[in-house]
């Protein structure tokens, strides 16, 4: 089987038959008067998305789940369905930077420009899902969640949002606040002011250019020269510039 539409059940008809129709020498469960529109699920694992349709149509009975193992085999059918509302693609526990994987996604988003395009995955790497949102994904979900809520982020990318595991955020922050202690690693030993003009002279920077980027006087760009050198046991300029790269060879960013 190719492909398959599976129906949305209210939970209150369980005990109902709904009857099947045939199409192709394949069979599809008749569909409900309000499903205005559609969600595709793609992964090539027919096992994998019957399972997750199913699912996924026993929670929303207004919204008809079409699994396909490629977009390819939608398009056969689309004039079939209801409007495309939004695009799941489950990759599984391939990684989005794998060339077949990030191809796909690509040429997915651009394809349907319209149409949020949601990445399913086992991972919640932050990597990937920058990848994934780079490469022009609308979502990224990670197969830790439920069913339930997984439909609401869905509905979320729909409504225009971007969903992104809170796992991400706190690697986000763990970035920045790693960024900001490396951005300062003189605060010890220097005020900021100092640090400012430690900065300066290793880019080789004048003491005229030093005041008027610090906005400072040339004299008080002096007073801070003469104290920095003193606080590394320096003689001149390039001592403190020597002394400071080997110093903090492995906390201060290198020069560009």
């Amino acid at each position: 089987m190719n492909s398959a539409l599976i129906p949305n059940l209210d939970h209150r008809q369980e005990n109902i038959t709904i009857p099947l129709k045939m199409e192709n020498n394949s069979s599809t469960l008749a569909l409900s008067s309000r499903q205005t529109h559609s969600l595709v699920i793609l992964d090539n694992r027919e096992l994998d998305r019957q399972c997750l349709a199913q699912c996924m149509a026993a929670q929303k009975a207004d919204l008809q789940i079409l699994a396909f193992g490629s977009i390819e085999e939608w398009k056969q059918k689309r004039d079939e369905y209801p409007p495309l509302s939004a695009i799941l693609l489950n990759v599984g526990g391939k990684k989005i930077d794998e060339p077949a994987v990030s191809e796909q996604i690509r040429k997915l988003s651009t394809e349907f420009a319209s149409t949020p395009l949601i990445v399913l995955a086992d991972s919640d790497d932050f990597g990937q899902i920058v990848r994934a949102l780079e490469f022009g994904a609308k979502g990224f979900i990670p197969a830790s969640v439920s069913v339930s809520v997984c439909m609401e982020l869905i509905a979320l990318s729909v409504a225009g949002g971007i969903f992104v595991p809170a796992s991400a955020l706190f690697a986000m922050r763990h970035l920045l606040d790693s960024s900001n202690s490396t951005a300062r690693p003189l605060a010890g030993i220097f005020t900021d002011r100092q640090a400012e003009v430690v900065e300066a002279l290793r880019r080789g920077k004048a003491n005229k250019i030093i005041a008027y980027e610090l906005n400072l006087r040339e004299s008080t760009v002096k007073v801070h020269v003469r104290n920095i050198m003193k606080k590394v046991k320096a003689t001149n300029r390039t001592e403190v510039v020597f002394k400071l790269n080997d110093l903090f060879q492995n906390s201060i960013p290198a020069l560009s």
